[in-house]
């Protein structure tokens, strides 16, 4: 008996996106405190092999890191903004191997991504109060 992973279609990539984005605008180490922020690396983690392209490693290789580091405890602010941002800008740059709806998802989560990286290594506000405040300013 053998088991087919079913692809997943581009509706369930984007619903991962929308909901990764949606959890880095919260507080992003009180999401680290519970199982949902470890689930949503993993399908993340899992959506880019499914992709099987060899410039997403580096995502991969720092969103296990992360997850790694969420599970061991203590939470190290300048080593998760670090790798934050770095997800962030490769995240941004991978947009241009996504199509469609899916592209725009790609580029808004690596935004969201080098929020939570400031965020993380100042938290004075949330990056969703930091959003708000810029859409304010322009």
């Amino acid at each position: 008996m053998s088991f087919h992973k079913q692809p997943k279609d581009d509706t369930q990539h984007q619903n991962h996106l929308d909901g990764t984005t949606k959890v880095l605008s919260g507080d992003l180490l009180e999401e680290a405190s519970r199982a949902g922020l470890d689930n949503t690396l993993q399908r993340w983690i899992e959506d880019l092999k499914d992709v099987d392209n060899p410039e997403l490693h580096q995502l991969i290789v720092d969103l296990q890191a992360l997850k790694a580091h969420f599970g061991g405890g203590a939470i190290d602010n300048r080593l998760v903004g670090t790798l934050l941002g770095r997800l962030g800008e490769n995240t941004i740059k991978a947009a241009v191997f996504a199509t469609g709806n899916t592209k725009p998802r790609v580029e808004n989560l690596g935004e969201a991504l080098l929020k939570a990286a400031k965020w993380v290594q100042s938290p004075t506000t949330t990056p969703e109060e930091d959003l708000s405040n810029s859409n304010a300013k322009s």
